[in-house]
């Protein structure tokens, strides 16, 4: 296969055959923006990532399809770009190009966790975005530290005591998106070990302090899973 566009276009009507009306209307009790969705459950998408990925004749053409697929506007086929994606063809202009089209918490969700939490730029990417204010680019600022946290074991404790200031410092976002994602990140970081758990309540501690009901919420809500019987019996292990 060698036309992207026309292999996208392709990709798009299998999508569009998947179509359900119910699930857009269930999709908004959600917080998810249905903004050019199909209604595509996400076990369809992943099989069709796979099936996508399986096939040898398309694996060379990923990358150049995942662009096409993004640039499509249609919400299943962002999610589908980012899975099938390889990271070590990914630029730091696609990602800038991506996060600034990100208009709902489920798309940039999937995006960070399955594709730019891979990337060499990921770490600069936490840095940088944490610190913008557009609610989606800082949301996914955090939601790529709380993806680093779960999925790069080869990470050291001292990239992580790095993330907790600018989590202490954005404690007071009240917007809905950015609030749950730094809770998010604060608490990954708390459960990789015992030394980052100790870390992390700290963090959580000192945020509680701050003068604001956002600030408290992500503290408690933290405190609560981190100083759990749940997480301390299974990092005494």
């Amino acid at each position: 296969m060698g036309n992207s566009r026309h292999d996208a276009m392709k990709v798009v009507r299998m999508l569009e055959s998947f179509r359900d009306p119910k699930n857009v209307k269930g999709m908004t009790r959600f917080g998810i923006n249905t903004k050019g969705t199909l209604g595509v459950s996400m076990p369809v998408i992943r099989d069709l990532a796979k099936e996508l990925n399986r096939d040898n004749s398309l694996r060379p053409d990923l990358h150049p399809l995942s662009l096409e697929l993004w640039d499509t506007g249609i919400h299943e086929a962002r999610i589908l770009a980012a899975l099938i994606d390889d990271p070590k063809a990914v630029t730091e202009s696609q990602m800038e190009k991506w996060v600034s089209d990100f208009d709902s918490w489920d798309v940039c969700d999937q995006v960070c966790s399955n594709l730019f939490d891979k990337t060499e730029f990921a770490i600069n990417k936490v840095s940088e975005w944490t610190k913008r204010e557009e609610e989606f680019v800082k949301r996914a600022g955090f939601v790529l530290m709380a993806s680093l946290a779960v999925h790069d074991k080869k990470a050291n404790d001292k990239l992580f005591l790095s993330f907790l200031p600018a989590i202490i410092r954005e404690a007071t976002d009240e917007r809905n998106f950015v609030k749950k994602a730094v809770n998010w990140a604060l608490r990954q970081i708390g459960k990789r070990n015992i030394k980052l758990n100790k870390a992390a309540v700290a963090a959580a501690k000192k945020i509680q302090e701050l003068e604001s009901s956002t600030a408290r919420w992500i503290a408690a809500d933290a405190l609560k899973e981190l100083n759990g019987k749940a997480v301390q019996a299974k990092l005494s292990k």
